[in-house]
C-alpha cells in the first residue's frame, strides 16, 4: 500500500489544516440523506446531484428575475495545473474538489479557503491511453471521502482531516488501466468503473465495501468463453475488446439497480478483426447492486468503429406516458441519437436523432440503428457525422421535472475517419486503438448548442447556439434556469422554458467542468470552473 509515502501526505494534510485556522464542519453523510437529497438542496451530495443523475437543484433564490445580478464572491486558484474537470461535492459548509491529475482539496464554502489537501503518489511512467490525466470528482458517504486515482486506485479519506484510511488497487496502470471518473456511493458500497480501453483491455465495473475497501463484486463488460454474447466477438478478440466504464453512472434504490454506460470496442476505427455486434460495448447496463449481475442491457451502436462510447451519464425519470406511470432511463448518446428506455426491462420506448448524423437512416422498432452502407473508416478517409468527440461527450446533461425537458450541450461536428493498423499493445501507445484517426470538419459548419429536448420523445423544444466549442455539462434549477459555459470562457444562464439568455460573465479561460449550486447561511451560490480556478457566484 506504499504506507510510508502516504503517511508523508497525511502529515502535509495536518499541517495545512493547522495553518488554515479553520475547523472542518463536515458531518456524516448518510445513505438516506443522499437518497433524499431533494429535501435538503443546500448540499450537493453526489456527482449527478441525485442518484437519478438529473443535475437538478430545488434551490430557487437565484431565479429568472434576479440572475442578472450575480456577482463573483470568491475564487480558489488550483495548486496543480492541468485539465480541470472536477464536479464539486458540497456538504455542511465544506466543498470537495479534485485537482489534476489526482489531488483532493477541501474548501470552506463561504470563503474558498483551503482546509486540507491530499495528493496521490503517482508512478513516473503513468499510462493514460485515450484519457486526459485529470479527475472529475469524489464521492462521500458517512465521514469518508472517496476518490479514484488516475493510476487506478480507490482511496478513502477522512472527510474532516484528509487523512488516508485505506487504498486498494482497481487495476494495473502498467496495463493501461486508468480512472478519471467520480465514484458512486450507494448503500454501504462504492461503485467505480475504469478506462483505458484503447490499450487493449477488457472492461469491468466494481463494487467495494465502503468501510474497509474489500471488493464485493466485479462485472466484466465483455463476455468470455462459455458466456452468452461471446459469439458476438470474432475469434479471441473479446480478450482485448475495450468496452470500459469510464464515466459515472446512476442508481435506482427502489429497483436496487445501477445503470452504467460502456465505452467503444477495441481496436478503434478498424473492426476487421472483431466482426460481430461486440457485446456489451457501446451499451447501457442495468446491474443488480447487491450481486453485480447484469439484469439487462441495451446496445446503442453495434460493432462500432467511430469511438462513440455510450458512457454519457444516464438520467432516470419517473413520468407518465399514455396515461400510465413509467420508470424511464434516457440518454443523449454520443452517436447523435436520443434514447428513451423502460428502466425496469430495458425495452426501447422512443428515440430519434438530436444532432446531425450521416451513419443511420434511423432506429427500428427495437431501437437498433438502421445503418447506411459504407460508414466505416477507410484508408482514404470517410466523412461521417458526428466526429469522434460525438454529439455529446463525457459532460452531463440535466433534467428539470418542472419543464419536462432534458438540456444537452450538443456538438455539431463531422470528421473524416481513417482506418489503420489494429495492433493492440498498451506498452506501445503510438500504435494502439487501431492506428487510425480522424480529421475534423472545421469552419462555420461546426458549432455547439444547448438543446432542450422533450424527455419522453427527444423532440427539440429550443436551442441556444454558442460561439465556438463547449465541453461543459448543464445545470437546471427550480429557479427556472439552465447554467452552462463554453470553451471561450463564457459562463451563462438561460431561461429553462425558452432558452433566452439571461446572464453571462467572461471567466477568462476554457470551462470544462459541470456547474453545480449550493446554499449556506440562507444564500444560494453557483459554481463555475475555468482554466485552473473555482469561481463562486451569488446575489449582492
Amino acid at each position: 500500500m506504499k504506507i510510508a509515502k502516504y503517511l508523508v501526505c497525511g502529515l502535509a494534510v495536518v499541517a495545512l489544516i493547522l495553518a488554515s485556522g479553520v475547523t472542518s464542519r463536515a458531518q456524516d453523510v448518510t445513505y438516506n440523506e443522499i437518497l433524499h437529497s431533494a429535501s435538503h438542496p443546500d448540499d450537493w451530495l453526489t456527482y449527478g446531484g441525485n442518484y437519478a443523475s438529473q443535475r437538478f437543484s430545488e434551490l430557487k433564490q437565484i431565479n429568472k428575475t434576479n440572475v442578472d445580478q450575480l456577482k463573483l464572491k470568491w475564487v480558489y486558484q488550483l495548486r496543480n495545473s492541468g485539465i480541470f474537470e472536477s464536479s464539486p461535492i458540497v456538504v455542511d459548509g465544506m466543498m470537495y474538489v479534485t485537482e489534476p491529475p489526482t489531488t483532493v482539496t477541501a474548501l470552506d464554502v463561504r470563503t474558498g479557503r483551503p482546509i486540507w489537501r491530499w495528493k496521490a503518489d503517482l508512478p513516473k511512467n503513468l499510462l493514460t491511453i485515450g484519457l486526459f490525466p485529470t479527475n472529475r470528482g469524489v464521492a462521500i458517504l458517512g465521514d469518508t471521502v472517496y476518490v479514484a486515482t488516475i493510476d487506478a486506485h480507490l482511496v478513502a479519506l477522512d472527510a474532516k482531516t484528509g487523512a488516508m484510511r485505506w487504498r486498494v488497487e482497481i487495476g494495473d496502470n502498467r496495463d493501461a488501466v486508468a480512472i478519471t471518473q467520480a465514484p458512486l456511493a450507494i448503500n454501504g458500497k462504492i461503485i467505480v468503473g475504469m478506462g483505458g480501453g484503447e490499450g487493449g483491455l477488457r472492461g469491468y465495473i466494481d463494487a467495494y465495501d465502503a468501510k474497509d475497501g474489500h471488493r464485493l463484486w466485479r462485472l466484466y463488460t465483455i463476455p468470455t468463453t462459455g458466456e452468452p454474447g461471446v459469439q458476438t466477438w470474432e475469434g479471441d478478440s473479446y480478450k482485448y475488446g475495450g468496452a470500459t466504464t469510464w464515466n459515472t453512472g446512476s442508481y435506482d434504490p427502489e429497483l436496487n439497480t445501477i445503470y452504467w454506460g460502456t465505452g467503444n470496442p477495441a481496436p478503434d476505427w478498424n473492426g476487421d478483426m472483431r466482426k460481430g455486434d461486440n457485446l456489451y460495448s457501446c451499451s447501457l447496463l442495468a446491474i443488480d447492486a447487491d450481486t453485480g449481475k447484469m439484469k439487462w442491457y441495451f446496445q446503442f451502436s453495434p460493432h462500432e468503429t467511430h469511438d462513440w462510447d455510450a458512457a454519457e451519464p444516464p438520467i432516470l425519470i419517473d413520468t407518465t406516458i399514455d396515461g400510465k406511470p413509467r420508470k424511464l432511463v434516457v440518454q443523449a448518446n454520443r452517436n447523435a441519437f436520443y434514447y428513451v428506455l423502460d428502466r425496469v426491462t430495458g425495452k426501447f420506448i422512443a428515440g430519434k436523432a438530436y444532432a446531425k448524423e450521416t451513419w443511420a437512416k434511423g432506429l427500428d422498432a427495437n431501437g437498433r440503428p438502421i445503418e447506411f452502407p459504407n460508414i466505416d473508416p477507410t484508408t482514404q478517409g470517410n466523412l461521417i457525422y458526428p466526429s469522434i468527440t460525438g454529439s455529446v461527450n463525457w459532460t452531463s446533461p440535466s433534467y428539470s421535472p418542472l419543464t419536462g425537458l432534458v438540456y444537452v450541450d450538443t456538438r455539431e461536428l463531422g470528421a473524416y475517419y481513417f482506418k489503420g493498423n489494429p495492433t493492440m499493445d498498451p506498452h506501445n501507445p503510438l500504435d494502439i486503438g487501431g492506428g487510425g484517426g480522424q480529421k475534423l470538419v472545421n469552419g462555420d459548419v461546426a458549432y455547439t448548442a444547448i438543446r432542450a429536448l422533450e424527455a419522453t420523445t427527444g423532440d427539440l423544444k429550443w436551442q441556444f447556439k454558442m460561439v465556438g466549442d463547449s465541453w461543459t455539462g448543464t445545470l437546471a434549477t427550480a429557479g427556472g434556469l439552465v447554467f452552462c459555459a463554453d470553451s471561450q470562457g463564457n459562463f451563462f444562464a438561460l431561461d429553462a422554458e425558452t432558452g433566452k439568455p439571461l446572464w453571462n460573465i467572461q471567466l477568462g479561460n476554457s470551462v470544462r467542468a459541470n456547474p453545480i449550486t449550493y446554499a449556506v447561511d440562507g444564500k444560494q451560490y453557483v459554481v463555475g470552473e475555468a482554466g485552473n480556478a473555482v469561481s463562486v457566484f451569488g446575489l449582492p
